[in-house]
């Protein structure tokens, strides 16, 4: 068990299935208190159900108040896990990219002003954000998802470095491929980039709480992220010509 969750209040958003089911039913299995939130109501019952939890269906990124009193006046951790998978280029549409912002960005940052005056006034919270290996580097065929997702990555780095000292710590959970209805979505370019390497949702939940007891802001599922992070600093030319030739196979296979 890990102490630091044990009798926490924890909010999981897009938990209904995939890597946010997975996370509530680990915080649950570590003792947390948990609320499940999604957009669909009798997914987010079913898991709630299943683990002893509260269901909390709707919107994430107005969430926080109700989900405060549900857990009897305090949130000790905020899992930010909801996201939209948005593929398409910069000809994608002024609505996908506005909505890839709105849920992969901005529901970040609106739960982030809700909690953290709290956290700050007791000295401690957990701000957790599923990002994606898209965040640190990109993905193939899906321009409003890479750029939200470096947001996304962006916004917890800067919350980290902002607030550690005042006792808020904060994670960004970098996976790449998940055995999820996200990955199954992203069709020909995910079943050449992502499917080969592809882990179960509970494997990130591992190297969540992995990463919590080591008190690590970055989380990578797939340890192998971390040398292609690296290589893409130390020569972004080399490692775009590399990523250019995986955009050409999709190309010509797709």
């Amino acid at each position: 068990m890990v102490e630091a969750v044990q009798g926490a209040g924890v909010v999981v958003t897009g938990a209904g299935g995939g890597i946010g089911a997975a996370l509530a039913r680990r915080f649950a299995a570590e003792g947390a208190r948990v609320v499940v939130n999604d957009l669909d109501a009798d997914k987010a019952r079913s898991v709630a159900e299943e683990i002893g939890a509260v269901a909390l269906p709707g919107d994430a990124s107005s969430i926080v108040a109700e989900a405060r009193d549900a857990l009897g006046g305090t949130i000790d951790v905020y899992c930010a896990n909801a996201g939209v998978g948005t593929g398409g280029s910069e000809a994608a549409g002024e609505e996908a990219w506005a909505r890839a912002w709105d849920v992969n960005v901005m529901a970040h940052v609106r739960a982030a002003e809700a909690l953290v005056p709290a956290w700050l006034e007791r000295g401690s919270g957990r701000f957790v954000a599923t990002v994606s290996a898209a965040g640190l580097l990109t993905m193939v065929g899906a321009a409003p998802y890479s750029v939200t997702k470096h947001g996304a990555y962006a916004f917890a780095e800067w919350l980290s470095l902002t607030y550690r000292h005042r006792g808020i710590k904060v994670h960004a959970i970098c996976p790449q491929g998940v055995r999820t209805d996200m990955l199954d979505a992203t069709g020909s370019v995910g079943d050449l980039v992502l499917r080969p390497t592809a882990i179960e949702p509970e494997d990130v939940a591992d190297a969540l709480f992995k990463g919590i007891e080591e008190d690590r802001f970055l989380i990578l599922p797939h340890p192998e992220v971390a040398g292609f992070y690296q290589a893409r600093a130390a020569d972004p030319d080399r490692w775009l010509v590399h990523m250019n030739r995986i955009q050409q196979k999709w190309e010509e296979n797709r």
